[in-house]
């Protein structure tokens, strides 16, 4: 069997990476490479053991804005695995008008499809290119074919009269001469499908009635025009279509939605609920029984075919302010074995969050002045306050974590980013305690402007 898991990385790798990214949560991020490493050890066991070992599902526990959802995000892209989040909250129970637990499993298989589909268009864009520039040079300049003598043997391969002609183009074309010029050239248009309307989208029938009818009628060729770079460019993607066996595609989408994909169900929290009220209450127990036979192993339909869910690594993760994760229904608590509680955010984890991180909110906004030439850096001094007055606000609001820094962030910064296109000094900016407690001190003192603003 062919190794799905492209990158076979330790534990200790795996939290390396995820390190670069996320600040603290030490315990989570084990959790989540040991799931991901035991996927690797699965597919080097035997076959005979490999179906019997079933993947350690996971809940993550705890506010928001600690990093749940990133830890998730950034696993699969490690893994280079299919990822889907879903919102446990955004699903209903069979016989309610909403969203069927069944089409995240749908949605994951559409994504892994597109992200082989992608990967193969890359492997036969090389072939598809030189076609794309044979087309353009039969628009240039049309092959002119050498007149047959009569004793000519019939398999013998035309010779091009033009052939010195259109090797001289063809440099010209490769160079990007011709890039700016505009030809007219035979596009294939696909024929439009029927769109279904009514509370079953068509994601949730398990097949697109569209794609299949746009499938069915004949694909018709127009004329279009374009500068020679962009027909290049949409002669080449039609012809990596044809290039592509799409039977195999999906085959191998499927295989790894089954063997790798990853599924965050994100506010199980919310269909936790123990009251046995009326209202929208009723149907939390019933999302969780239609849940469970997914996380226990089951088969999808998909339009791709039928897809096994037994394998697939299911991380749940909520607040859990108000429920506790023992108010799941038993059997579905017995199908997430593995609990990890985050811890919340302090004011020295705030400051490595807007530092450390290769995607640090500070690198982010120096990044985007830089775009106007304008340098932008944080005094030590600076950061630090900025770290305290998201510690303050999160303990006297509402804890948010660390989504708290984009919104002070964007309050501090917001003269500046309004005023930079239009000032033409200044092309240095040091942002420095004195302006960070000057711009925030207001509205952190006053509680409910705070409320509104931070």
């Amino acid at each position: 069997m062919k190794n799905i898991l492209k990158k076979n990385l330790t534990p200790f790798q795996i939290v390396s990476e995820l390190d670069k990214y996320i600040i603290g949560q030490h315990d989570a991020k084990r959790a989540v490479a040991i799931a991901l490493r035991n996927r690797w050890r699965r597919q080097q066991v035997e076959q005979t053991i490999r179906e019997e070992i079933m993947p350690n599902n996971i809940i993550l526990i705890g506010p928001t804005g600690v990093g749940k959802t990133e830890i998730a995000r950034r696993l699969a892209k490690l893994a280079n695995a299919p990822f889907i989040k879903v919102e446990a909250s955004k699903f209903t129970e069979v016989g309610y008008v909403g969203r069927d637990v069944e089409s995240m499993i749908r949605d994951l298989t559409e994504l892994s499809v597109n992200m082989v589909k992608a990967e193969k268009t890359e492997e036969v864009h090389e072939k598809a290119m030189k076609i794309a520039e044979e087309k353009i040079l039969d628009v240039l300049i049309p092959p002119v074919v050498k007149p047959r003598s009569e004793f000519a043997d019939e398999d013998d391969k035309e010779e091009f009269e033009n052939k010195t002609t259109r090797e001289w183009m063809r440099e010209k074309l490769r160079r990007g001469d011709l890039d700016d010029k505009v030809i007219e050239f035979d596009y294939t248009v696909p024929a439009s499908g029927m769109q279904i309307f009514g509370p079953m989208g068509a994601d949730d029938l398990g097949m697109n009635i569209g794609e299949l009818i746009s499938t069915m009628m004949p694909k018709k060729k127009k004329k279009r025009k374009a500068t020679i770079k962009e027909a290049k460019r949409l002669i080449a993607q039609e012809e990596a279509q044809k290039l592509i066996d799409m039977d195999a595609v999906q085959r191998e989408a499927i295989q790894r939605v089954e063997q790798a994909g990853i599924v965050f169900i994100d506010e199980i929290d919310k269909i936790a609920g123990n009251d046995k009220g009326h209202g929208p209450d009723v149907s939390r127990e019933g999302v969780q029984r239609d849940m469970l036979p997914i996380v226990e192993g089951s088969t999808v339909n998909t339009k791709y075919g039928p897809v096994k869910t037994d394998h697939i690594l299911f991380i749940a993760s909520g607040a859990f302010h108000v429920s506790k994760p023992s108010d799941l229904i038993p059997e579905l608590q017995g199908r997430f074995p593995i609990r990890v509680e985050l811890q919340s955010l302090t004011e020295d984890d705030f400051v490595k969050i807007l530092t450390i991180p290769e995607n640090a909110l500070i690198k982010q906004y120096s990044a985007l002045l830089k775009s106007e030439d304008v340098e932008l850096s944080f005094e030590e001094d600076a950061i630090r306050e900025i770290a305290r007055i998201a510690a303050e606000v999160n303990e006297r609001v509402e804890n948010i974590g660390a989504r708290r820094l984009h919104t002070i962030l964007t309050t501090l910064l917001e003269d500046l980013l309004f005023e930079v296109p239009d000032r033409n000094t200044e092309k240095k900016v040091v942002i420095t305690s004195d302006a960070v407690r000057e711009k925030m001190d207001k509205i952190v003192k006053d509680r409910d402007l705070s409320q509104y603003i931070l």
